[in-house]
């Protein structure tokens, strides 16, 4: 009798253990089975660099099959074809930086439709998306630059605004609040010519803002978006013996604009991690996949997304960091 309520208990133990494998397969598609891809505005720039090594990290950290790709250089069709390659293959998720978002409105609404999540970073307004993340409210963002530039050119003279495309949201929102609060602030300032397109391009950059200091050497400051930007204008204006009277400020990383903060060239320079942004990503579309409500107040466990404001379908963290002369050595911000 007691060998066969043992044998009993032991098929009981092995059909429940089954039944649980079994029920475990079926309720899911768990963390780790998803596949999700992220793309950059182009893979071939420091910026988006740094942000592959967090997506390579996370990976390497969940065991999610997260995984980079997408141009080597900053065109709106050839980032729509890589989206388009994407949903071909079937992907859980899509998380993008939109070099052009009207370029990405048709292919993400594809994408959508075969039940891919669409997580977009610095593209705001965008309407074929589950969510926009930003590391910060973009207006202020922009803002504390032109406020930086009023205050050291005591609120006087014309200056420049660079963006990587006048297609690339996050850049023309930031120039545009910078030129706002000039007029509403310094009203002895003034923008001098259009916004320069630089096609996130550091010689690019440094061309064209070489070529307006020529014409117009009494420009007082520069406000520049795109990665590379300030280095290429801090370069055109050392070889033009400007450094010192035009002022300089925008997004770069130190191991691109480093150099020319410690000389003095470029007044401040202000980023986000892209590592933590594509981590933060990465782990919204899980969030997204895995069914959770996402409101005011998510924390995604990435530093500077912990407390996040929703408004819509946009996410803001608070991410942002400011370097200067004062901690451009800091070990914390080299890369």
């Amino acid at each position: 009798m007691k060998k066969k309520m043992l044998l009993a208990l032991a098929l009981l133990m092995v059909v429940a253990t089954a039944t649980f494998a079994a029920g475990s397969k079926e309720t899911g598609s768990t963390e780790k089975s998803y596949r999700i891809a992220v793309v950059p505005k182009l893979t071939s720039i420091a910026w988006f660099q740094r942000m592959e090594v967090g997506v390579k990290e996370y990976a390497k950290a969940t065991g999610v099959d997260a995984f980079y790709t997408g141009p080597s250089e900053g065109d709106g069709a050839l980032q729509a074809q890589a989206i388009e390659d994407l949903i071909s293959q079937g992907v859980d998720a899509i998380c993008v930086v939109p070099f052009s978002t009207e370029a990405l409105e048709p292919v993400l609404k594809k994408a959508r439709a075969a039940g891919i999540v669409v997580i977009s970073h610095e593209a705001s307004s965008m309407t074929n998306i589950d969510y926009d993340i930003e590391a910060f409210n973009n207006a202020e963002y922009g803002k504390h630059f032109m406020d930086l530039l009023g205050q050291i050119t005591g609120g006087k003279g014309q200056y420049i605004v660079t963006v990587g495309s006048l297609t690339s949201e996050s850049h023309n929102q930031w120039v545009d609040a910078g030129i706002a609060l000039q007029k509403q602030k310094y009203p002895g300032m003034s923008q001098y010519g259009d916004k320069i397109e630089t096609a996130d391009n550091q010689s690019t950059s440094y061309n064209k803002v070489k070529e307006v200091l020529t014409a117009n050497p009494n420009i007082a400051g520069i406000q520049g978006s795109a990665m590379p930007d300030v280095a290429g204008a801090a370069l055109a204006v050392e070889e033009l013996g400007l450094a010192g009277k035009v002022k300089i400020a925008g997004t770069s990383l130190v191991s691109v604009a480093g150099k020319y903060v410690k000389d003095g060239t470029i007044e401040m320079i202000s980023f986000w991690d892209p590592a933590l942004a594509g981590k933060a990503m990465v782990q919204l579309a899980v969030k997204v996949l895995n069914g959770e409500q996402i409101t005011t107040g998510a924390n995604l466990g990435v530093t500077g997304y912990e407390n996040l404001t929703l408004n819509g379908k946009v996410l803001n963290g608070q991410a942002w960091i400011d370097v200067t002369k004062a901690n451009v050595d800091d070990p914390a911000y080299a890369f």
